[in-house]
């Protein structure tokens, strides 16, 4: 790529001898080499300083000074989990704001306003425990106020439901569902 430029570059002056063979074509083929390895790394360098399109070391970097990494496993997960981490600051008390950290855990979280000092996080769209639940609330302990008590809301089908949907016991034997898969055997929303 460089050594083509370079070659370019300094055929119009034509006291060059730029041939392959030649002394001043070696050197080119040679700065050429330099010059594509480096622009290689500058392109990894450039790629891996920003949190938007950093895919390793980059990622693992910014993840470093956190106590804990979190729960993503994708780049793309990684990088929105690093971006809401690097939001916390002093005011982020508000639901809101609080709903945007809980985003870095890696996971989809809602923290809901039971009563004053009082919060219950839910994984919308998760039936049963999240994978990864033990770091996922080690992380959200982290970002919540420690003056708040906060209980985890894991959604499992309910009696109600069952009864909705008309459920009975043979139906679930049928299904050879166990007692864990009965559990997450929630029906879709009507």
């Amino acid at each position: 790529m460089y050594e083509a430029y370079l070659r370019q570059l300094l055929s119009p002056l034509g006291v060059y001898d730029l041939s392959g063979g030649s002394v001043n074509g070696g050197e080119l083929h040679a700065l050429g080499q330099v010059l594509d390895r480096t622009a290689r790394r500058l392109e990894t360098v450039e790629r891996e300083s920003v949190t938007a399109t950093a895919e390793g070391e980059g990622l693992d970097r910014r993840e470093a000074p956190f106590a804990r990494r979190p729960a993503a496993v994708t780049a793309a997960e990684r990088r929105e989990a690093i971006a809401a981490l690097l939001q916390i600051d002093g005011d982020s008390l508000t639901p809101s704001a609080i709903n945007r950290c809980l985003q870095g855990c890696g996971i989809r979280a809602e923290a809901q306003e039971v009563d004053t000092g009082h919060l219950r996080v839910v994984f919308p769209g998760v039936n049963g425990v999240p994978a990864e639940f033990e770091q996922i609330e080690k992380i959200i302990l982290d970002i919540l106020p420690c003056h708040l008590e906060v209980e985890f809301y894991f959604r499992l089908l309910t009696w109600e439901e069952c009864e909705r949907v008309r459920y009975t016991w043979s139906a679930v034997e049928a299904a050879k569902h166990t007692w864990t898969s009965f559990q997450l055997a929630i029906p879709p929303e009507v």
